[in-house]
């Protein structure tokens, strides 16, 4: 029974009082039915990053290893590399012309995660994501293969599941291909809590990573199963800070973020440059062109996505000098910013872990006492914190690379001041109409 007014004296009344809402699911009951969805997602997702892999490393047997031995040309030499590149550039832009839906928007615009791509454009995408990576081009698989995985789990996933959220199939998908490319689960969920936290929505910010864990949990086992990748670079170990150290990482890290920034700044006024040509053929043979230029220059070690070369470079720490250490760094910086420019379809990270690297070994080669390890992460950490502005991507993905916590709070310090140097400046990534974005 409830007390009414009317006209100032009180009236019973036999209504009941409104319904409260019926309580919804359980937190539990809600994210168990993604379980399986994310298992198979992760699964599939590294078996398309395996399987391009495997077709690129073929490729790439026979471009550089079958057809100069064949032809008597030296497999790295300056006539061969040019060619190549060039050749790549000419194909790829013959077939991105060709393929249904052009293999993807302008790649200079894309990021590691976007929204679903129509799965029509995946075929014309992987392959030529597969003429990328074995022809010598300065990109990693990062970017299409998520834009593949993405695409393929959101088309599958609405039709097998009708109803369900595209944000579902997107997450589920780039966490089975981040785990799938480093090995280890924990990459896909640094790099979606940064963009999850920001977003509103039901429950803690473990319970929206619950299904991209399991994702990129099931990618990266069936990742190390099938293909062991491994990121350790095998430098001595970094035991502890010593005095100096903190001052030593703090410039290192600057002088990769300014690095990156370099490339950063750059990055619209040679793809305006390239964009004045309009047609991807000419664009992606002259952007082969300057690729194979820029690998005669500067060797065998500054071609490909970098991760096998930058092993070659860690495995001799002092087999390079100092300027030899720079003129690669610079030389996979500029190969870096055409590829990303021109049109090849591929990634950021892996080309400019290499750029880190090899900045790290030239100030180590500059300043001996400068511990190997601590040079190489605190390089990479300034410049994927300047190409990438994934904090925590950044983070893990300099301290994989000697596999030791001991370095981690001190990359922790000198990420700081990086971090002030890159925040709010331009991004590697464009807005469609190629005007920069912040």
């Amino acid at each position: 029974m409830r007390l009414l007014r009317r006209y100032g004296e009180p009236v019973v009344t036999d209504s009941p009082p409104p319904a409260e809402p019926a309580p919804g699911p359980t937190p539990a009951r809600r994210l168990l039915p993604v379980i399986v969805p994310a298992l198979v997602v992760g699964v599939a997702s590294a078996l398309v990053l395996l399987g391009v892999s495997l077709l690129a490393e073929k490729l790439q047997d026979v471009l550089w290893e079958t057809l100069p031995d064949a032809l008597s040309v030296g497999r790295h030499s300056a006539f061969w590399t040019i060619a190549v590149l060039t050749a790549s550039g000419l194909v790829a832009g013959l077939l991105i012309r060709a393929v249904p839906g052009h293999a993807g928007p302008d790649p200079a615009t894309t990021g590691l995660v976007d929204p679903p791509l129509p799965p029509g454009v995946v075929p014309g995408l992987l392959l030529v994501t597969v003429l990328t990576l074995a022809g010598g081009i300065s990109l990693g698989p990062e970017n299409p293969i998520t834009a593949a995985n993405i695409a393929l789990a959101f088309w599958l996933g609405r039709r097998f599941v009708p109803g369900s959220s595209a944000e579902l199939w997107l997450s589920l998908a780039a966490a089975g291909t981040i785990g799938a490319l480093f090995g280890t689960p924990v990459a896909a969920a640094l790099i979606l809590s940064e963009t999850l936290a920001s977003r509103p929505g039901p429950g803690a910010l473990w319970d929206r990573l619950f299904g991209p864990l399991a994702a990129g949990a099931a990618g990266a086992l069936t990742m190390t199963l099938l293909a062991h990748p491994s990121f350790d670079l095998s430098l001595p170990p970094y035991t502890r800070p010593h005095r100096g150290d903190l001052l030593s990482a703090v410039v290192i890290a600057l002088a990769g973020a300014a690095l990156g920034l370099l490339a950063v700044y750059a990055f619209p006024h040679v793809h305006r440059a390239f964009r004045a040509l309009r047609h991807p053929v000419p664009t992606l043979t002259l952007g082969g062109l300057l690729l194979g230029l820029l690998g005669a220059l500067g060797g065998r070690l500054t071609l490909f996505k970098g991760l096998d070369e930058m092993k070659v470079l860690a495995a001799d720490p002092t087999g390079w000098s100092a300027g030899e250490f720079a003129g690669m760094a610079a030389v996979k910086t500029a190969a870096l910013l055409i590829a990303a420019t021109c049109g090849f379809r591929g990634g950021r990270i892996f080309p400019a872990v290499f750029m880190g690297v090899a900045l790290g070994l030239c100030a180590h080669a500059l300043v001996d006492r400068v511990p190997p390890a601590l040079a190489v992460t605190c390089g990479v950490l300034g410049v994927l914190l300047a190409i990438t502005r994934q904090g925590w991507l950044s983070l893990f993905t300099a301290a994989v690379l000697v596999g030791d916590s001991a370095v981690l709070p001190v990359l922790c310090v000198a990420s700081l001041p990086a971090w002030l140097l890159v925040t709010g400046r331009l991004q590697m990534q464009l807005h469609e109409d190629g005007t920069p974005r912040r």
